[in-house]
């Protein structure tokens, strides 16, 4: 489907398909794949010793994306490191850094995460310095990803209720405020809840994915055959794959699909559940929970049930950075899976 979607870039685009599959197959599947390897003979507790070093580093890598000269921009943000013959979007690498490092710290502070003192406040640190980070760079899409991941673990890992809602009042505050300061954001937030407002400007996107998706039918045109990916739909190699694919296979295409990733979840969550130990099991339910909320929010944003974000569809979008990480932490579930309970 990554083949078909590039297809449509034939004449709008300095870059040719065969670069831009040849590109996704070196950085995200090739060192991706590597990473994968690894990831399942890295015995998981590695992870659990070094979350820390791991954590700081990708926050590091964060930064230099703001050096002239190490970091460049693509559509308008500059998330984006320059390495030569590929290029790596550190905030894949933080996203999964984040979570092993929040599962680390909840499973160290295991007595002591239902307080105020040690468990509310400095989880609300952790994800301020991780905003401040995501802020820098106007990516509030992964962002929001992030902050829900981490609210939904902080629970898993013993949260109380009560610190729970006033975490999520926190986030949605935070969101909300800054979806305020930038008039594109407020663009997507009009265009969600009015999407026939303004179809040839901030609605454009969700429009002709919307006309992918509802003239794919049951069946859909076949593979290759889409006309929506030519010029019509922003992105089609990214975020809006998932149109791409509903047109071209229509309704049972789409469902098989989102079986595949129901049950690729279902058996990550059999994995989190059975693990041998406490970290274990919270660094599994962190994954699982990230890779689902980013699923959910890249395919609902297309069908028009929550806002645009922009964010890549999990092992499927253009993304070699997304691609990579996402591989070596399923290495990391599957590592997991070695020690689980008989």
């Amino acid at each position: 489907m990554f083949i078909s979607a590039s297809i449509g870039l034939v004449g709008s685009s300095n870059l040719t398909p065969g670069k831009i599959i040849f590109k996704q197959l070196l950085t995200g599947l090739g060192v991706g794949g590597i990473l994968f390897i690894a990831a399942i003979r890295i015995n998981y507790k590695f992870w659990y010793r070094t979350s820390f070093i791991f954590f700081i580093l990708a926050s590091i890598l964060m930064l230099l994306v703001l050096l002239p000269g190490l970091g460049f921009s693509h559509g308008g943000a500059q998330r984006w490191l320059d390495l030569g013959p590929i290029s790596f979007q550190p905030a894949e690498l933080l996203k999964f850094a984040f979570i092993i490092y929040l599962a680390a710290w909840l499973s160290a502070r295991k007595k002591d995460v239902d307080t105020g003192k040690f468990g509310l406040l400095p989880f609300l640190a952790i994800m301020g310095f991780v905003s401040f980070l995501f802020l820098l760079q106007s990516d509030l899409g992964t962002l929001a990803v992030i902050l829900a991941s981490a609210t939904l673990l902080f629970f898993i890992g013993g949260g109380r209720i009560l610190h729970l809602v006033f975490a999520g009042l926190v986030v949605v505050l935070m969101l909300v405020l800054m979806i305020s300061f930038e008039d594109y954001r407020k663009d997507r937030i009009m265009t969600f809840f009015y999407p026939d407002s303004d179809i040839s400007g901030a609605g454009w996107q969700l429009y002709q994915s919307q006309i992918a998706i509802g003239s794919g039918g049951w069946l859909g045109a076949g593979f290759g055959e889409g006309v929506q990916k030519y010029k019509y739909l922003p992105e089609a190699i990214g975020d809006s794959i998932f149109a791409v694919i509903a047109e071209e296979f229509g309704f049972v295409g789409s469902f098989v699909l989102l079986s595949l990733y129901i049950f690729l979840l279902w058996r990550f969550v059999h994995i989190a559940l059975n693990s041998s130990d406490y970290f274990a099991r919270l660094l599994g339910s962190g994954i699982v929970i990230i890779i689902l909320v980013q699923t959910f929010v890249n395919i609902g944003s297309m069908v028009g049930l929550i806002p645009l974000t922009g964010l890549p569809l999990a092992f499927i979008s253009q993304g070699g950075s997304s691609l990579a990480v996402t591989l070596f932490s399923t290495g990391i579930l599957l590592n997991i899976s070695k020690y689980k309970k008989v």
